[in-house]
């Protein structure tokens, strides 16, 4: 296998020597995402929550899935394309960058890759079974993060523009959110027994993104909407 060490040199260890030790959540991207003529979103850089630095992404499928990664609480460490495997097959060696590596507060560690599509085609079948079973070999995991509820999505969307620490509010508005919404109640009324709308979103949405207060994002949010304290 190859990535990045020390200093930005590419190295190449064995699978089952490197896995157990190498902080792979802390290396740098071993490859760039290339740009291509034709796609909505370009690679870019997400500012991730969980570890406080930029994860890069090469497309929108990506994207979303490390926007999701990123308010998982069960998520400590994100990494994007930390390493590459290389095994030997019949007809050659073959070799796949998975294009995250997410480490859980467990201490489970597993390699992703993501796609759009609702299903696979035959060769990422064949590519994620042998992925899975090197990830297995050394007590990773391995999974193909596939498309999302289009709701659900916009709504994580809206609310990751709220993710930042700025928007929390302080303590005292965080703390009149979380009795506002003792109980389940609209969202509007809860925001009007507060104060101005105007300062109280922002931190009722990144309370949401938090997980301090939760709501039914499967559904389309309205200023009506259930919220109650999470």
């Amino acid at each position: 296998m190859l990535f990045l060490g020390a200093g930005g040199a590419l190295q190449c260890s064995r699978w089952s020597t490197a896995a157990p030790e190498m902080a792979f959540e802390r290396c740098p991207p071993l490859k760039p995402f290339p740009t291509r003529g034709g796609k909505r979103l370009a690679p870019g850089w997400w500012w991730s929550v969980t570890t406080g630095r930029l994860v890069h992404y090469g497309s929108a499928a990506m994207r979303l899935h490390v926007m999701l990664l990123d308010r998982d609480p069960r998520v400590s460490a994100l990494a994007a394309r930390p390493l590459e495997l290389r095994w030997h097959e019949r007809d050659g060696v073959r070799t796949h960058a998975s294009q995250l590596m997410i480490q859980l507060v467990d201490g489970q560690r597993m390699l992703a890759d993501c796609t759009a599509r609702p299903e696979l085609s035959q060769h990422q079948r064949s590519l994620a079974a042998v992925v899975g079973e090197i990830c297995a070999a050394v007590g990773w995991r391995y999974r193909v993060l596939g498309p999302v509820d289009p709701v659900y999505r916009r709504n994580m969307t809206w609310l990751a523009g709220y993710r930042h620490p700025r928007h929390h509010g302080g303590h005292q508005l965080a703390g009149a959110l979380q009795e506002a919404f003792a109980e389940r109640a609209p969202l509007s009324e809860g925001v009007q027994r507060i104060g101005d709308p105007l300062v109280v979103l922002p931190a009722l949405f990144h309370a949401l993104w938090a997980g301090q207060l939760a709501a039914d994002l499967g559904a389309p949010m309205h200023e009506r909407m259930p919220v109650w304290a999470g």
